[in-house]
């Protein structure tokens, strides 16, 4: 048994938990003509089958999807068409890769090629245009479905269900934005507390703190910078969150930084749970008790490519494509997601066959690009700045190969020796011949999203620079 299941038998949810996991919620989806419930409890016995078997439900359910949008779906008949791709010929997984890659800019050109003329009413999605290429989309109810359903078995993991307290620390327009009277009774009646994590006064940060004591949530949710912001913040005010009870901070959305952890689980006297994954591509992973990060894999397909496009070797980084299975009323099939990350090879001590990411570092414009060509992530340069005395938050924007600028948020002890110390121990990583400037500001706003990036990157492997990739911070 694992030790979310053990917590959770000992400590048992509470009357009204049981109602909401049991009755209310259930209902809220079976109005909404989701088949959550279902698609949850099947997630919780087929993560204990053995890999083979997972697979063996990959490749069935592939065999279904692509043979469904092969004869269905425009930008998928014209694709199979040229390719002379036949979805009945499909005998393994590998086979997937006879498939174009699919792109934002296939997405954008084509979009409503990608609808499922028998696809019922789809909601319209998008990403927050972090990498310059902001994506309109759009998701039918079978994918909501499943993402929810991921979503409950990993909170499940934790001790943690549906109708415990709950307050989500979140940014995106398409929550906040929605928070109309019917979604603020169901947030009441699930316990749902969302905080916006756009703005981060100190005022702000005081009314969050309150809050949190006031609801004593039994988790947190939402991006590591906002949680480990607002966990400094009550430790620099004094106040004591290790008595609220909270089982999990779950993180996502972001890179999660070994620092974040460390604060977070240090304030608020909780275990940190990584998660990945976004709107577009869907619930992809979430770490386990054990540490596991385990893959959604029987929604989804995951690839590691390399620079060429040819899958990398477990162990070896490159990047994130994914095939969701879930998607035959808007598919996405191979697509790329512009993340990096290493696929492990390894086992889980917690007995689950899922297969696991062994690590995420972010995203292709998270990495920068010395002026010898050599990449390298962009820790290298965080490591620099996290280590001066004074430095309260920054934003790195690589520009070019010859200019990389840096806004600095001083605080006491911050001077002309600290940023002589940045732009010198810049030019060592990334050349003696780079322009290194440093500006002061007095805060690093936040993307719409919420969302804060540490670091961006406009320069492609190889030294070409990328258009429009929007600068955002931490």
């Amino acid at each position: 048994m694992n030790t979310a299941t053990t917590r959770r038998n000992a400590d048992g949810p509470g009357l009204y938990t049981r109602l909401v996991s049991g009755l209310v919620f259930p209902l809220h989806e079976r109005l909404k003509h989701h088949d959550t419930v279902a698609v949850r409890r099947g997630l919780e016995e087929s993560q204990w089958w053995p890999r083979d078997r997972i697979e063996a439900l990959q490749l069935k359910r592939l065999r279904t999807l692509l043979a469904d949008v092969g004869a269905h779906v425009p930008y998928y008949q014209r694709v199979f068409r040229e390719r002379g791709f036949e979805p009945a010929r499909v005998q393994s997984l590998a086979d997937l890769q006879r498939l174009p890659f699919l792109t934002k800019a296939e997405i954008r050109a084509a979009s409503d090629d990608f609808r499922h003329p028998a696809a019922g009413p789809l909601a319209r999605f998008n990403t927050g245009g972090s990498s310059g290429e902001p994506l309109v989309f759009y998701i039918g109810k079978e994918r909501v479905s499943h993402d929810v359903a991921a979503k409950w078995r990993a909170t499940r993991w934790w001790g943690v269900d549906i109708g415990d307290r709950e307050a989500v620390v979140w940014g995106s327009p398409i929550e906040l934005g929605a928070q109309d009277r019917v979604r603020a009774v169901r947030d009441k009646l699930l316990r749902t507390r969302l905080l916006p994590a756009f703005e981060m006064s100190a005022a702000k940060l005081d009314g969050f703190v309150a809050e949190l004591r006031a609801q004593r949530p039994h988790m947190l949710f939402g991006y590591p910078s906002a949680l480990s912001h607002i966990a400094r913040h009550a430790e620099q005010r004094g106040v004591v969150m290790t008595d609220l009870g909270i089982k999990v901070a779950f993180v996502t959305s972001e890179r999660l930084y070994d620092e974040q952890r460390a604060t977070i689980e240090r304030v608020f006297g909780c275990p940190v749970a990584n998660g990945y994954g976004g709107r577009d591509a869907g619930f992809i992973a979430h770490q386990c008790p054990s540490g596991g990060m385990h893959l959604t894999a029987e929604d989804l397909i995951v690839e590691i490519i390399g620079s060429d496009g040819q899958p990398v070797p477990d162990g070896q980084l490159g990047e994130i494509v994914v095939t969701h299975l879930c998607t035959r009323e808007y598919p996405f099939i191979r697509y790329r997601t512009g993340d990096m990350a290493v696929m492990s090879a390894e086992r889980c001590a917690c007995g689950r066959g899922l297969p696991m990411l062994a690590e995420i570092q972010g995203r292709s414009t998270d990495f920068v690009v010395a002026q010898d060509g050599t990449v390298m992530h962009g820790l290298s340069l965080i490591y620099i700045l996290r280590d001066l005395p004074g430095v309260q938050g920054f934003k790195i924007v690589q520009e070019s190969l010859a200019l990389t600028r840096v806004q600095v948020v001083a605080g006491t002890g911050f001077g002309a020796e600290q940023e002589a110390a940045i732009v010198a121990g810049f030019r060592r990583r990334l050349g003696l011949g780079v322009q290194v400037q440093v500006e002061r500001v007095g805060a690093i706003a936040p993307e719409k999203s919420g969302k804060y990036r540490y670091v961006i990157s406009r320069v492609q492997a190889g030294g070409q620079t990328q258009p429009g990739a929007e600068a955002v911070g931490a």
